[in-house]
């Protein structure tokens, strides 16, 4: 693969993920507006209570959006359903420089959440059928890279400046987001799929350069043409047996993503790390935290279509399982008074980051690589649909849940928790994921029938037809 296809591939990934580091803005900025609203003189007056809303109103209306977005990357594309998210983010930080109330707060929550639903949906789509087989797994990984970007530039930003001026930061990356992503190529799956196969060549000029070849179009309609031959049903997604083993396996990931405590620690890290006194100021082990998942996600998308998707994700469950059990080992000392604390105050600064890394590794990044390529065309944006509301309400559950528990049973119950189900992950992805790494689209749908199915190519016609036969 020459490094001129290369770098176009990248530099349309790049622009399509500034809708995801618009995201992560969203996600980070509670962290260092949650203990501003919280404190004494503060400009809004906010409880405890409505602190975790706030935190958790976002994710919740996230799961509104899914569907029509969906429908709108099949009707009008992927491109122009990606632009579209733009909008409710900028609204949404217009209403935060509004702001004189908390329920002005919470309206442009549930407004930015329409446009992170809209974001995870389609960013996915578009990003696989955007790249080469080859860089396909870390074109995909490039939306978490995006959106930990975004996240760290809360933690650097937020704490040093006003909420106008933390606001008027992040409405610039969705505006950024528009202006250079509407120069890019739409997705060429969606044009075949659209029957527009000239449009579809043009895209794929654009995205490889002087390294197209017209065989990859060909296989590609041909690809297409296969999936479309019957008409998707939502019901497909249950009764058709490679749909719905690919659909189990990508909940189980994406719930071990969410129960292993994740969005727990990056909506309320100031205040983790606040409580956990370990010796660096809060907004500086943000800082930190931040840094390391930055880092790591970008470290991750050079690994994950080397070493592979199963590798990375055994690895990475592993860390956070042992890492939330040590925690919160820390947190039950300190709820105990045990003489210990003072001389193990600095756990958290060590054990944190390595919870961090071993999460952006592989369950923050493998995740996206794996959505994008799982699925046949013909289902490809339902079954994304179905996976983002399971994941906005999961993450919504996780966010709520874990202000509730802490302050109820304290901070080492949650923290045990997200231990006991990150080893429920490991045992999922270790007997149920295939490895996908390096393989065309083709051969990993035929990886995901179940015994009940087989694939027969007709090499006659067309080395890519497909003919489903049940026994």
């Amino acid at each position: 693969m020459s490094n001129n296809r290369k770098w176009r591939e990248y530099t349309v990934a790049l622009s399509a993920t500034l809708i995801t580091a618009a995201a992560g803005t969203t996600v980070g900025w509670t962290s260092p507006t949650l203990p501003i609203l919280l404190a004494e003189d503060s400009p809004i007056q906010t409880t405890p209570d409505q602190s975790s809303w706030i935190a958790s109103l976002m994710i919740l209306c996230s799961a509104a959006s899914p569907i029509p977005a969906a429908y709108l990357a099949d009707r009008i594309g992927r491109k122009k359903t990606l632009l579209l998210a733009a909008v409710p983010y900028i609204l949404g930080w217009i209403l935060i420089m509004l702001a004189s109330n908390v329920a002005t707060i919470y309206a442009s929550r549930l407004i930015s959440g329409l446009g992170y639903g809209i974001a995870y949906t389609t960013a996915p789509m578009y990003l696989g059928e955007i790249a080469s087989d080859e860089v396909r797994g870390a074109m995909a990984t490039l939306i978490t890279v995006m959106s930990k970007f975004g996240i760290l530039s809360q933690y650097c930003i937020g704490p040093y400046v006003s909420m106008m001026g933390l606001a008027s930061f992040n409405i610039a990356i969705p505006i950024l987001f528009v202006v250079t992503f509407s120069a890019m190529p739409e997705s060429p799956y969606y044009f075949i799929k659209a029957g527009r196969t000239r449009q579809a060549e043009l895209s794929l000029k654009k995205l490889r350069g002087k390294d197209y070849i017209r065989e990859e179009l060909e296989s590609m309609t041909a690809l297409v043409n296969d999936n479309m031959k019957e008409k998707s049903r939502w019901k497909d997604l249950l009764i058709v047996g490679g749909n719905k083993k690919g659909l189990l396996i990508l909940l189980g990931i994406y719930f071990t993503q969410q129960f292993c405590g994740s969005t727990a620690i990056i909506s309320y890290a100031q205040q983790i790390f606040g409580a956990a006194e370990g010796g660096l100021g809060a907004k500086e082990s943000c800082i930190l935290f931040g840094s390391v998942q930055l880092l790591t996600s970008a470290i991750s998308s050079q690994l994950v279509d080397r070493l592979g998707r199963k590798p990375l994700l055994l690895v990475s469950s592993c860390g956070v399982g042992l890492a939330n059990v040590i925690i919160g080992a820390y947190f039950f000392m300190k709820h105990e008074n045990s003489e210990y604390v003072v001389s193990l105050r600095f756990i958290p600064i060590i054990v944190i980051p390595i919870f961090i890394f071993s999460y952006t590794i592989g369950l923050a990044t493998v995740p996206f690589a794996i959505t994008s390529e799982i699925f046949p065309t013909n289902i490809k944006s339902k079954a994304t649909c179905v996976i983002q509301i399971f994941v906005a309400l999961m993450t919504f559950a996780v966010t709520k849940l874990y202000q509730v528990v802490a302050d109820y049973l304290g901070n080492y119950v949650a923290f045990w928790g997200f231990g006991l189900l990150s080893v429920a992950g490991v045992i999922f992805i270790l007997i149920y994921l295939p490895e996908t790494k390096g393989q065309s689209f083709a051969a990993i749908q035929e990886k995901l029938y179940s015994t009940n199915e087989k694939v027969v190519y007709d090499k006659r016609d067309n080395p890519l037809g497909r003919v489903r036969i049940t026994l």
